[in-house]
C-alpha cells in the first residue's frame, strides 16, 4: 500500500508548530482533505487483523511515552493560555496533565490491545427452512468524528477506542487543549505508521477556526459516519441543531446522589464525598444530593458538615439552610447545573417517588445513584430512573468506561438510540448479515 494511502508522507500529516501559530488558509479544503483521507484510512483498517491493530495499539502508547517531554510542554503553554484567559480550577484539572497522567493516557491505549476484537463478532445466526444460514457479524462504522472540549486525554481515548474498532477517527479538540491534543495526535500517528497502518486513520484537525466544527457537522460530504461530541451546553446545542449525519447524544452529567431513610450513615457521607469531590470537572461527579425527609434529622447536618469541611460549597433548599448557616441558598436553577467545580445543591424530598420525580424534572439521564439498605428500594429506583447509569450504593464517578472494563471511553451516551452509557470498542460497530446458501432462489 503506498505512501498517499497510509497517509505517511511529509506533506499528508499537520506540523504541530505550523498548526499552532498559522491557521490554514481555506479550511473547507482542509477538512475535504482529512475526510478524504480518512474514508481511505477507514477502508483499510476495516480489513485489519486484530494482531495489526493490537501492534499499532502499542506502538501508539511506545510513541505517546517517547514523545512525553513535548507533550508536557505543549501542555504547560496550554494551561499558562487558560490560566491568562482566567479558568476556572476545575477547568485547569481537566486541561492539566503531569508524567503521572500522561503515563496512564500511554497505559490507558496499551490497554486497550487487550480487549477482544469487536470486529467480526457473531451476533446472532440461525438457519431458515429453506436452508439459508444467516449471521448477524459485528462490522465497524466508518468514519467517526469525535468534537471535544478541554480534556486532552479524550485524544488518546478516542482514537485508541475507534482504532480497536476498525475506525477512523477524526478528531476536533476545543482550543484550550490544542496543543496538547495536536502533540498527542502526532505522536499516534507516528505509531500507526510504525504498525503499518495509514497514519490518516486518526487526525486531529489542526485549526482552531470554528468552521471545521461546522464541516464536520455537514459530514464532510458522507465522509463522516457519525459525530460523538463531548463537551458542554452550547457544543451540544450546535450539534444537535447542525448535525447532517447520526449523533451519539452526550448531554451535560448533572448527576444525583440520593440518600433514602433506609441509608447507613457513615457509608452515605463516604459515597456523597467522593461522588463530589474526588474530582470535581469530570461529568461523572455529583452535582446534586437529596436527602429523604424521614431520615434528615440525623442524616443532613452530618452530610453537610463533610462537603464543607472538604471545602466545597453547599447550597441548599430550607432545611439544608436550617442545617449549618454556611449553606447558601438554592435557586431553582441550582437543581439543573452542572458546577463542575466544588458546588453542590443539596434538597430534602419526601421520599423515594419525590426523588425520582426531582431526577426525571432536572436530570440529563446520565449517571444516578441511591444510598439505601432497602433492596427493594434499590431495585424501584434502579428501574424507574431513566438514566444511562444507575448505581446503588456506590459514587457516581464510576461513570467511565475504564471502570466498566472497558479500557477507556469516547463519551457517556445518554440517548437511547444505538449507544449508551459509556461507548466502548463494542458501541463503535455496527452490523451486517452474511447469509449462506446452497442455490435457493425465492418463489
Amino acid at each position: 500500500m503506498g505512501d498517499t494511502h497510509r497517509g505517511t508522507s511529509p506533506a499528508s500529516r499537520f506540523n504541530v508548530a505550523q498548526a499552532v501559530s498559522g491557521e490554514p488558509s481555506d479550511v473547507p479544503a482542509l477538512m475535504r482533505d482529512i475526510g478524504r483521507r480518512a474514508r481511505l484510512a477507514a477502508r483499510r483498517l476495516a480489513i485489519a487483523t486484530a494482531d495489526e491493530k493490537n501492534a499499532a495499539l502499542r506502538a501508539m502508547a511506545a510513541r505517546i511515552r517517547a514523545a512525553s517531554a513535548a507533550i508536557l510542554a505543549a501542555n504547560a503553554e496550554d494551561v499558562a493560555e487558560a490560566q491568562a484567559k482566567g479558568q476556572t480550577p476545575a477547568f485547569l484539572d481537566r486541561l492539566t496533565l503531569n508524567s503521572e497522567r500522561l503515563a496512564d493516557i500511554a497505559d490507558a491505549v496499551e490497554s486497550i490491545a487487550a480487549l477482544p476484537d469487536p470486529v467480526g463478532r457473531v451476533l446472532a445466526q440461525f438457519e431458515r427452512p429453506n436452508g439459508l444460514r444467516i449471521e448477524r457479524v459485528a462490522t465497524p462504522l466508518g468514519v467517526i468524528g469525535v468534537i471535544f472540549e478541554s480534556r486532552p486525554n479524550v485524544t488518546a481515548d478516542a482514537g485508541a477506542l475507534c482504532l480497536k474498532a476498525g475506525n477512523a477517527a477524526i478528531l476536533r479538540t476545543g482550543s484550550e487543549s490544542f496543543r496538547t491534543s495536536l502533540a498527542i495526535a502526532e505522536a499516534m500517528g507516528q505509531g500507526l505508521s510504525d504498525a503499518g497502518l495509514p497514519s490518516d486513520a486518526i487526525r486531529l484537525v489542526p485549526t482552531r477556526d470554528r468552521a471545521a466544527v461546522g464541516a464536520m457537522l455537514s459530514g464532510l460530504e458522507g465522509q463522516i459516519d457519525v459525530i460523538v461530541p463531548r463537551g458542554g451546553k452550547s457544543l451540544v446545542a450546535r450539534v444537535q441543531d447542525e448535525a447532517r449525519v447520526p449523533v451519539f447524544a452526550h448531554l451535560e452529567g448533572i448527576c444525583h446522589v440520593f440518600v433514602h431513610a433506609k441509608a447507613d450513615l457513615k457509608m452515605a457521607k463516604g459515597i456523597v464525598l467522593n461522588a463530589k469531590m474526588r474530582r470535581t470537572g469530570v461529568c461523572g461527579s455529583a452535582e446534586t444530593l437529596l436527602v429523604d425527609r424521614a431520615c434528615a434529622a440525623t442524616h443532613l447536618k452530618p452530610l453537610v458538615t463533610t462537603l464543607l469541611e472538604a471545602g466545597c460549597a453547599v447550597r441548599g433548599d430550607e432545611a439544608t439552610q436550617a442545617a449549618d448557616p454556611r449553606v447558601t441558598p438554592a435557586t431553582e436553577e441550582d437543581w439543573r447545573t452542572e458546577y463542575l467545580d466544588a458546588i453542590i445543591a443539596v434538597r430534602v424530598v419526601d421520599g423515594l417517588d419525590a426523588a425520582i420525580a426531582h431526577i426525571e424534572a432536572f436530570g440529563s439521564h446520565h449517571t444516578d445513584s441511591i444510598v439505601t439498605d432497602d433492596a427493594a428500594v434499590a431495585e424501584r429506583f434502579m428501574a424507574e430512573v431513566d438514566s444511562a447509569i444507575v448505581l446503588h450504593n456506590a459514587s457516581t464517578q464510576f461513570a467511565d468506561g475504564g471502570e466498566f472494563g472497558f479500557g477507556a471511553e469516547i463519551g457517556i451516551a445518554t440517548g437511547r438510540m444505538h449507544a449508551r452509557g459509556p461507548v466502548g470498542v463494542e458501541q463503535l460497530t455496527s452490523f451486517k448479515y452474511r447469509i449462506r446458501g446452497s442455490g435457493q432462489i425465492r418463489p
